[in-house]
């Protein structure tokens, strides 16, 4: 038995986003393999943060298990490398939160992928500037 598990979070204007999550694996279970990533994109400097709390409870000892989390702000080099190449900084934002959660949209049927990057857009629209 195996598992991933993908946590994708994105924080503006001093949001703060949590990931708790269970990763429990039962005497017996052998083989077991599981791994958590946890990715976080803050837009601002507005105080936002992401925490990631993981409780791993394991009763096996063949089992393996992992973890990961990694945050990151949008830089001013991305910005301006995007934005010298004639793109708004609105469209440059918003191409770099596309990109951040590209690993989780195209595992969506179309329909949906479309609309969530139109969400994406409409939130983008006056967070910068």
């Amino acid at each position: 038995t195996s598992s991933t598990i993908v946590s994708k979070s994105i924080s503006k204007d001093g949001g703060r986003t949590s990931y708790r999550g269970l990763v429990k694996v039962e005497e017996g279970a052998h083989g077991v393999k599981s791994h958590v990533r946890c990715d976080a994109l803050i837009l601002d400097d507005n105080d936002s943060r992401s925490d990631t709390y993981p409780y791993m409870e394991i009763n096996e000892q063949d089992a393996r298990i992992g973890h990961e989390a990694t945050v990151s702000k949008v830089g001013e080099d991305q910005l301006f490398y995007l934005m010298s190449r004639g793109l708004s900084e609105q469209q440059a934002m918003g191409m770099i939160v596309n990109g951040f959660i590209e690993p989780v949209t195209r595992t969506l049927p179309m329909e949906y992928a479309v609309e969530w990057s139109r969400l994406i857009e409409l939130q983008m629209e006056g967070a910068v500037g």
